[in-house]
């Protein structure tokens, strides 16, 4: 069920969607801080809370540019749906988005680390391909990285594949792979996994260096 043929289908797709997503305009941090002030009401603050459904706000700050870009432009264009999310990211423009994402990210990407916290559970060997066993990534000089998993909010984490496997988030890679967790128990093995290990991801609030 998890094979490694899945995981190489995982490295084309991100390689695919990487070499787009590095086309578009390079952002400025500092301009991002300024832009990302009305998002610092949920995303500044530790520990809000998403309403119905119920599941922790993710934290943003020191996330991957490349991901916060191509998520902002799901929220815009739909492909994820979020009524406050949409509306957001609906009035910004691609410069706006990559702005904010390297705003978010800070100097540089979050760099992939094999410090691994407890047992991998055999549900996330399709998932290693891309985010590393630990949640952090892989080292590849060919594609941006795609989301850091690691320390996320589990509830969120559990909400995010959910809505992948019910087809209601859409993501061309992320579509094919959540289907490999059979039922919510691999969902939750999956989310509970990544949630424990070492984060290097903080609210928006907490770090603007």
């Amino acid at each position: 069920m998890f094979s490694r043929s899945n995981a190489l289908a995982c490295v084309a797709g991100v390689m695919v969607l990487g070499m787009s997503a590095w086309a578009h305009a390079a952002g400025d941090p500092a301009a991002g801080e300024k832009k990302f002030y009305t998002c610092y009401g949920c995303h500044g603050l530790p520990h809000y809370r998403n309403a119905y459904p119920d599941y922790s706000v993710p934290m943003l700050r020191h996330q991957n540019a490349a991901y916060i870009t191509a998520a902002l432009q799901e929220y815009r264009s739909g492909e994820r749906p979020h009524p406050t999310m949409h509306a957001q990211a609906a009035s910004l423009s691609d410069q706006d988005i990559a702005d904010i994402a390297s705003y978010l990210q800070g100097t540089e990407p979050v760099k992939a680390n094999k410090t691994i916290v407890g047992k991998t559970p055999a549900q996330v060997a399709a998932c290693t391909a891309c985010h590393g066993e630990n949640g952090t990534g892989v080292e590849s000089p060919l594609t941006p990285q795609p989301p850091v998993l690691a320390g996320q909010h589990v509830d969120y984490l559990e909400q995010a594949l959910t809505t992948y496997r019910n087809g209601r988030r859409k993501n061309v890679v992320m579509d094919s792979m959540a289907q490999l967790l059979k039922s919510e128990e691999d969902v939750k093995i999956v989310a509970a996994y990544f949630a424990s290990q070492e984060s290097p991801l903080t609210t928006a609030s907490t770090d603007s260096k």
